[in-house]
């Protein structure tokens, strides 16, 4: 068994990557901007299973300055390198983002490299594949670059930005240090405390019938356990070593279609969701005072899908459905009363 470092343990994604690493027998470490959040970690990892014991253990770390780094991965065979900053608002200028996620990650791989690390698994999105492209027919896959000279938000392009420079690190200053990278869609799944991640917000927003008109636009879908998955795989499998993988369970689906599994499936805790879709004209007259909608404009009415082929033939990865994935989240937000009270 290996010593790993995850970054941002207490994160949606690091804690599910956390809980699964421990229960195949690796010892972790795991970064939190304060050792305060120490208790919240272990609480979050108990609520998924596991107790952590002394096989976990924490450093204080933060993307956006050098201290800590160099402790937090010495001894460590492996980094998973989860944490990026995904705000659930637009920031006001897209440096607030692109900066600690691109400045961040090369961090994290300078200690890694000087640390003897064999390989870091980069947490990246399919925002850094998917955007600024036309109209294709086609599903998007590994080969693909999402393109920062269009109209993208700050977020998709923090993203791209930080995997390219990724790249650029290990082949110019790498030292024989292994990359690969996890490119997940929208993650969805069992949350496991109030630290979750922004895809969940609009499941819950949809849920506490704060939504009354859907936008049509299409995104995917997967679980949080399968991303936490395609991560150990990734990192222990030879062949994943300079690769990329995307992480989809499935064709894409339109908002109105996760109401629709939400609104049949979770019986009570699903009365209050809407499957009205609005016309694109509400969503871009609401995007003049609502930021959200605002974020949806750019993918109204766009047809797109992905594929994790890749992902199945070389690793051997198996998803849920994206409907269980759903479900699962709204019925741990439910359990964790994170919804609003019925009325």
């Amino acid at each position: 068994m290996s010593k790993v470092l995850v970054t941002g343990g207490s994160g949606f994604v690091g804690s599910h990557c956390i809980v699964q690493l421990l229960a195949a027998g690796h010892e972790v470490r795991t970064t939190v901007r304060s050792l305060g959040r120490e208790a919240d970690v272990r609480a979050t990892l108990k609520a998924g299973g596991v107790d952590a014991g002394a096989r976990l253990t924490c450093a204080a770390a933060d993307l956006t300055a050098d201290a800590g780094w160099a402790q937090a991965v010495t001894g460590c065979d492996f980094v998973l390198h989860v944490a990026s900053p995904f705000p659930a608002r637009a920031p006001r200028h897209e440096d607030e983002l692109i900066t600690p996620a691109r400045e961040g990650t090369l961090r994290v791989l300078r200690a890694a490299r000087d640390a003897g690390v064999r390989r870091v698994v980069l947490t990246s999105s399919f925002a850094a594949i998917g955007y600024g492209h036309p109209p294709r027919p086609t599903p998007f896959d590994e080969t693909a670059w999402t393109d920062t000279t269009a109209p993208v938000s700050a977020y998709v392009k923090s993203k791209t930005l930080a995997e390219r420079a990724a790249w650029d690190f290990v082949s110019a200053e790498g030292g024989g240090m292994e990359l690969t990278a996890v490119n997940p869609v929208a993650i969805l799944g069992p949350v496991l405390g109030r630290d979750y991640a922004s895809s969940i917000l609009l499941v819950r927003r949809m849920l506490d019938g704060e939504v009354p008109a859907l936008p049509r636009v299409l995104f995917g879908i997967v679980d949080v356990r399968d991303v936490a998955d395609l991560h150990l795989r990734a990192m222990v499998t030879p062949a994943a070593a300079g690769q990329r993988f995307l992480a989809v369970a499935g064709d894409f689906m339109s908002v109105s279609e996760i109401a629709t599994v939400l609104k049949t499936r979770l019986g009570p805790i699903g009365q209050r969701v809407s499957t009205r879709q609005a016309p694109d004209w509400v969503i871009r007259l609401a995007a003049l005072f609502v930021a959200e909608a605002r974020t949806a404009v750019p993918e109204l009415g766009k047809t797109k899908n992905a594929t994790s082929d890749k992902a199945r033939r070389v690793l051997g990865w198996a998803p849920r459905t994206r409907e269980d994935a759903i479900v699962a989240t709204g019925e741990s937000l439910a359990r964790l009363g994170l919804l609003k009270p019925a009325r």
